[in-house]
């Protein structure tokens, strides 16, 4: 039979606790964090390189830092101060909720432009017809498509889907072909189409609110770094690495 020494006992006796109460804390908060009484729509808490700080992301996708009892919160992006300098972590846990995110959106409800050979890299982008920075990177998804570049696109009218834009993009992805619609829609042309099928730009808009998406185009590189406005292609091809190929 094996033998314990009693320091050893005695040490396990005190971590147990200790890491039983530590695996609990995200449950706690989880369930019952509040504000005023209110009970807050929490939909994940996990812990931070700080001991006793944890990150409570609600269901809105807002997100915010508090200690274990929910009696503190810190509003703010937390960074690690390393050896190559600041690196923003609450960024990077964004990047990493957009890229699962975007990967739950089925193919069949995006509007993809690939070009002909196998894309070398993918961006997706959050799209309004009526924007005129939008038509001025459609413009060049062409060229994007040469360099290597597939772009996915998904819907979000800025004005809200009481807009004329989100009838417009509802008629695109109503349309028998969804990419040809897009493209005659940001040239200005009108659409004759139906916009009363079942179509995603409801769940799409949604999507690009809880992501954080304030305007269009609105980039989502492949690590999830959400980039604002229009990007030269150049500029976009060396942002993915494809400068040197």
């Amino acid at each position: 039979m094996r033998r314990y020494s009693m320091f050893t006992l005695a040490l396990a006796a005190t971590l147990l606790p200790v890491t039983a109460i530590a695996q609990s804390v995200p449950e706690q908060l989880t369930d019952s964090l509040s504000v005023n009484g209110q009970a807050m729509p929490v939909e994940e808490v996990t812990a931070t390189p700080l001991d006793g700080i944890y990150q409570v992301r609600l269901t809105s996708g807002e997100s915010f830092y508090s200690n274990a009892d929910g009696s503190h919160f810190v509003v703010g992006d937390l960074y690690e101060n390393s050896d190559n300098g600041l690196v923003n972590l609450t960024e990077q846990a964004r990047n990493q909720e957009r890229v699962a995110a975007i990967g739950a959106v089925p193919q069949s409800e995006r509007i993809i432009f690939r070009g002909v050979d196998k894309p070398k890299a993918t961006v997706t982008v959050f799209t309004d017809t009526s924007c005129p920075y939008c038509s001025r990177l459609h413009e060049t998804v062409p060229e994007l498509n040469e360099r290597g570049i597939a772009v996915h696109y998904l819907a979000f009218p800025r004005g809200g889907m009481q807009s004329e834009a989100a009838r417009v993009m509802q008629q695109v992805w109503c349309a028998d072909n969804p990419s040809e619609a897009m493209t005659a829609a940001k040239q200005g042309e009108a659409l004759s189409g139906s916009a009363s099928c079942d179509n995603p730009v409801a769940s799409q808009y949604d999507l690009g609110l809880e992501m954080g998406v304030q305007g269009t185009p609105a980039i989502i590189l492949p690590d999830g770094e959400m980039v604002p406005g229009f990007v030269p292609p150049e500029r976009l091809t060396a942002m993915l690495g494809l400068d040197d190929e």
